[in-house]
């Protein structure tokens, strides 16, 4: 029997595998006169990208998770995280760096190297978070010395992202207040706090005017169908035209210059399309299960930094997928929020391989644990079995 770490290890590559023939199918184009057969999978980017996905699990999975809180790295890790984040969020705007698409600033390039740094920062504070509350757990109720500083942590990522990305702030901001209850921080200091939060997201709404014709077309996407509703027109086509089993790997219509960012936030309606019900099905169950396979390491997680880092992950995960499957389908604005390992995106696999990899390396301790073997040395979990 799969032990959970094993599990995961298969979803992930499963997904992933889904991703890339996936994102290959959508990027073919009569125009450019290419095909897709196995060979050009095998030599794809896309395909590099899934492999250091797999490897970045891999060795997340070695790492010696209760080092991560405690002795001389758990001093320096979770600081130095938060600033490397919170400088690349800012070079974001340095001309020469920064690059921007789709009219916001959320790139940096170095050639024809380029990385999302609100992608680093996300899940940079699962990391900060499940520091802060192992550093503080008997003081989480207070709400000066527990949860009022956690947020302020929260804050500090958050705020640089909210400009440029709505989306991904406000998922951040969720998973962010969501781990401080869970770890024991009292949920009247958040309530007490809520009506700030809606005032903060209806300014961030009211500053960006593009954001006000995402919420017309999201009520009405038919008023203007080829303009602000035409996003989300074409993705409910794109999924009414796959019917039950869809029309077949590479042969969707809409991709053919009808759906914008159909590699991207918009993969999920080009699967629907091509492989129908049955097919986005299977994808679903994929992510439910990985979810409840990363609450069952929860529940056997032995300490609070390890289970606040589980909860984080997998609330990363089910949250980022719920909220684009929400938008592709017509019930949320539209967001920017890609499908977690299936939309293209090398900085979201790499980093979302490397988050599976940490569940599985406190379902290793926990299997330790529960066989009563010793707890391994640094080095020791750092050399494969």
């Amino acid at each position: 029997m799969l032990r959970p770490g094993q599990a995961l290890l298969l979803l992930l590559v499963s997904l992933l595998a889904i991703g890339v023939v996936g994102v290959q199918s959508a990027g073919v184009r009569v125009a450019s006169g290419a095909q897709l057969d196995f060979s050009s999978l095998l030599v794809s980017r896309t395909t590099f990208l899934a492999l250091l996905a797999v490897i970045a699990a891999w060795g997340a999975s070695r790492t010696p998770v209760r080092e991560l809180a405690r002795g001389s790295t758990g001093r320096w890790l979770a600081p130095t995280l938060l600033c490397i984040s919170i400088a690349l969020l800012v070079l974001v705007h340095v001309p020469g760096l920064g690059r921007e698409v789709n009219g916001a600033s959320r790139w940096i390039s170095f050639g024809s190297f380029s990385f999302q740094p609100s992608e680093i920062a996300k899940w940079s504070l699962i990391l900060v978070l499940a520091w802060h509350v192992a550093r503080n757990a008997a003081s989480l109720e207070q709400f000066r010395r527990g949860f009022l500083p956690g947020l302020g942590l929260i804050l500090l990522l958050v705020l640089p992202v909210v400009l440029e990305d709505l989306g991904t702030a406000v998922l951040m901001l969720a998973i962010g207040v969501l781990l401080l209850l869970a770890a024991g921080c009292r949920i009247v200091h958040a309530l007490c706090l809520l009506p700030v939060g809606v005032c903060g997201f209806i300014a961030a709404v009211l500053v960006s005017p593009y954001r006000i014709d995402r919420l017309q077309a999201f009520m009405d996407p038919y008023a203007d169908p080829q303009g602000t509703g035409y996003h989300i027109l074409q993705s409910m086509a794109a999924i009414s035209s796959g019917g039950l089993t869809g029309r077949g790997l590479g042969n969707s219509v809409q991709k053919h210059g009808y759906l914008p960012e159909d590699t991207t936030d918009f993969i999920f309606a080009i699967l629907s399309e091509e492989l129908g019900i049955v097919g986005v099905l299977v994808v679903i169950c994929l992510y439910v299960l990985l979810l409840v396979i990363g609450l069952s390491v929860l529940r056997r997680a032995a300490t609070i930094f390890e289970k606040t880092l589980v909860l984080g992950v997998t609330l990363t995960i089910g949250l980022q997928a719920l909220m684009n499957i929400m938008v592709v389908t017509g019930m949320a604005p539209t967001k920017g929020i890609a499908l977690p390992l299936l939309s293209s995106g090398g900085t979201g696999w790499i980093l979302t391989g490397a988050g599976i990899g940490l569940i599985i390396a406190v379902d290793r301790a926990a299997t330790r644990d529960e066989a009563g073997t010793p707890a391994l040395s640094t080095m020791d979990c750092a050399l494969p079995r």
